[in-house]
């Protein structure tokens, strides 16, 4: 590394007068200044400290590093003292900032709102997405959503302003976009309330998904805790070409780790492949990583990136980044935990589903496993856009594709959506003429939102419960998730494989062999769809949607009405009153795959994220009962009679009968919604015992003060009867690595032991034993 480097002190973004300013101070650039906006002051790239670490840190271990280890060992609170043991032990890192979408946001806030403090620590976000449904079409969807959330937004925007958190207004865009167009950079640690918030790791980021408890820590300045992740390298060779894209890589590794293989790890991309795809597509590739369960993902910085950040008004991050290049690739001989190998010369395009986003299928082969299986073949709609795909380059190699057919006489026979990823790219595609293109064929352009990808579509073509097929470029694809029919069989895919299956309007259509007609009658092929990485002309930023904090929020005044049903201050948990847990009733035990959609469904719930009495009607109303087959209809042990999962739960709370919830494997998949652990806790729960958990789920529970537990043998699932009385036992002993016992009484009088295991550490234990992580941060004020 040239030997300047460590005289680089930092670069400090301040806001300006409507523009982004930069100030670089260091010993080969006084000052420097750049045209951006959006940057709140007081943010910092930091590579100075980050390289000083990294060394600190590969001393001590004595071998090559990562770059997943560099950049968190790199945010280290402590790189001189930390215990460090892949697997096993827990980081305390110090992350460079927080993102907030409002689902999550309000939840976030009010945690902070609780915890006293007067502003955050560290440059904050939020960003609202997710609040609006997708009806009609863009421009309309979003002005119904403005009035329909009005008190929410409200106080989104009042509570950013006091407690210094910068506000993306409805409108501006999905979260990840706006990270990855704004905020995120090679080397920097963001944490978000979203579970892709991985996206970032395109542009070399270690970007994770986290619960609102693990934002407020970071808020407050804190240091976060993590258990030290395993790394996995997926190494690329050979080049993306046709039909192929970023997309299918990861449907690809999802088909070979499944939807747990990622969990405690981060996926480290690597190998010379990695120059074939662009910036916006490694963010792809990263994004569907929470897919598989991983803490993220990540890819080395390359020309790739410097481009996209000199492009997005961030150049002189590019400058700092080439000098620091070293701490932003992986160090050559480091050793992975385990390797997935992808030739991208040989990756065929591929389509995931139904039902799980690892039933992986080559395009080619997916209608006749459709035949064989039963699954509609007639696509009913093609979606375009999310989170995941909603790029430049994805919106024009779709484009490309939709302008071949209208050439032809052609339009989609399946109904087509696209929705923009952020008002800088739907102004763009605006301009640069895709959004005629892709309205001309039979699309419809959505507002810059989550929109149907998590549930908010009013969708009006097929009743509830028909069965139907339909295609998108989305990431997630869970039972009823899209239009919470439970009999829609939704497929992920590339933007481009959706097009062109919205355009054939059947699932068995191949683009790369099979023919479409014309309007002459004419039989013709598409051609490989084209488009540009990036806009010739520079992007068009659109409408300005940002809201920038004021330097001092103290005056400031947060108004939450007593009677709202949109949003509730919200009470301490109670603290644990020092004994063992006796006698809790089984509230359901779940049946098979049961994911955070399970336990706190999105859709039309998403309006009462702020209000946690109102919001737990929805809890594990989605999960299939083993003791019946149902879904949401569970025995009152009380009254003999069955009724919904959250009433039974109300009334065992209102009698003062303490429950668990007994799962099955990899519990909690999905979101990194809290709601799903603050549920349970505010309804009486005290435990929830499965064979494993999804890692942001499990730190969720513990963080509201629950206990996640896992069986020590898998097999004692099959002891528990939803009848049966459960007592853990050992609590007053509660340390990290000792096991608990659970006493199993049943209906017939007998009673078994059984083993169960937790991951607490000491200051986690700390969290159960005060009531939840909030009450314990209070404590120690």
């Amino acid at each position: 590394m040239a030997s300047y480097c460590l005289t680089v002190t930092r670069l400090r973004l301040v806001l300006g007068s409507g523009a982004r300013r930069f100030h670089v101070c260091s010993a080969f650039n006084a000052k420097a200044k750049v045209a951006m906006s959006r940057f709140e002051p007081n943010s910092t790239v930091n590579y100075e400290k980050m390289h000083e670490n990294i060394n600190i840190v590969r001393q001590r271990l004595g071998r090559p590093l990562t770059l997943s280890e560099k950049i968190v060992y790199g945010h280290l609170d402590d790189p001189v003292g930390q215990d460090i043991a892949r697997g096993s032990t827990y980081l305390r890192l110090r992350p460079d900032r927080v993102a907030m979408q409002d689902a999550t946001a309000q939840m976030a806030m009010l945690q902070f709102i609780s915890s006293g403090l007067p502003r955050v620590a560290v440059p904050s976000t939020i960003h609202c997405d997710h609040l609006i449904e997708a009806q009609i079409g863009g421009v309309e969807d979003l002005q119904r959503a403005k009035e329909v959330n009005e008190e929410v937004y409200n106080f989104l925007a009042s509570a950013g302003a006091k407690y210094g958190v910068g506000f993306w207004k409805p409108g501006s865009g999905i979260i990840h976009q706006i990270i990855l167009e704004n905020y995120a950079y090679p080397g920097v640690m963001l944490i978000g309330t979203d579970s892709h918030t991985p996206n970032g790791g395109g542009l070399g980021s270690i970007c994770i998904g986290v619960g609102g408890a693990d934002a407020v820590d970071v808020m407050a300045g804190i240091p976060w805790e993590l258990k030290c992740p395993n790394v996995i390298g997926v190494k690329l060779t050979g080049s993306l070409s046709g039909w192929t894209s970023p997309k299918d890589v990861i449907l690809k590794v999802a088909g070979i780790l499944t939807v747990k293989g990622g969990t405690g790890a981060i996926v480290e991309y690597h190998g010379p492949g990695v120059d074939s795809i662009s910036c916006t597509g490694m963010a792809t590739i990263c994004n569907m990583g929470a897919e598989i369960g991983a803490t993220t993902s990540v890819f080395p910085y390359n020309h790739r990136m410097k481009t996209y950040m000199e492009k997005t008004g961030r150049g002189e991050i590019a400058v700092l980044a080439d000098q620091f290049k070293e701490d932003l690739v992986p160090d050559n001989g480091c050793e992975y935990d385990q390797v997935v190998e992808i030739n991208l010369s040989e990756l065929k395009p591929h389509i995931n589903g139904p039902f799980t986003p690892d039933l992986a299928h080559p395009v080619s082969e997916i209608g006749a496993t459709a035949k064989k299986s039963g699954w509609p073949l007639e696509v009913k709609v093609g979606l375009i856009g999310s989170c995941t795909n909603s790029s430049y380059e994805d919106m024009g190699r779709a484009a490309s594709l939709a302008k071949q057919a209208l050439d032809k006489g052609l339009k989609c026979k399946a109904q087509f959506t696209v929705t923009p990823g952020s008002e800088q790219i739907r102004a763009t595609i605006e301009r640069d003429g895709y959004s005629k293109i892709l309205r001309d064929v039979g699309g419809v352009v959505l507002a810059n939102a989550c929109g149907p990808c998590i549930g908010q579509w009013d969708r009006k073509d097929v009743k509830k419960g028909e069965k139907n097929t339909i295609v998108t470029s989305y990431n997630r694809n869970f039972t009823a998730r899209n239009d919470a029919n439970p009999a829609t069989h939704a497929f992920v895919t590339s933007p481009e494989i959706v097009t062109a299956m919205a355009i054939a309007g059947t699932l068995d259509f191949n683009p790369e062999t099979d023919y479409l007609t014309a309007a002459n009658g004419e039989k013709f092929m598409l051609e490989p769809p084209t488009g540009d990485e990036l806009p010739t002309k520079d992007f068009d930023p659109g409408q300005d949607t940002y809201q920038h904090p004021p330097a001092d929020g103290a005056a400031l005044t947060v108004i939450v009405s007593p009677s709202s049903n949109r949003l509730q201050l919200l009470e301490p948990f109670d603290r644990w009153h020092g004994k063992d847990m006796e006698e809790m009733r089984v509230l359901i035990k779940v049946k098979g795959k049961c994911t955070t959609d399970h336990i706190s469904a999105a859709g039309p719930w998403l309006k009462f994220r702020g209000h946690l009495d109102n919001i737990s009607n929805n809890m594990l109303i989605g999960a299939v009962n083993i003791d019946n087959e149902a879904i949401n209809k569970v025995k009152n042990l009380l009254t003999g009679e069955f009724g919904g999962v959250p009433d039974v739960a109300r009334h065992y709370k209102a009698n003062g009968v303490n429950w668990v919830v007994v799962g099955d494997d990899n519990y909690g998949e999905g979101s990194s919604r809290e709601h799903a652990a603050l549920e349970p806790r505010h309804l009486g729960g005290r435990a929830i015992i499965v064979k494993s958990f999804a890692r942001i789920h499990e730190t969720n529970l513990k963080k509201q003060g629950l206990l996640p537990l896992t069986f020590a043998d898998p097999k004692d699932y099959d002891k528990i009867r939803p009848d049966d009385k459960i007592s853990i036992t050992g609590l007053k002993t509660f340390a990290p690595g000792k096991p608990m016992t659970a006493v199993i009484k049943h209906s017939d009088g007998s009673q078994e032991s059984i083993t169960l295991n937790h991951t607490f550490n000491a200051n986690q234990i700390e969290w159960f034993q005060a009531g939840s992580a909030l009450n314990r941060m209070k404590e120690l004020q």
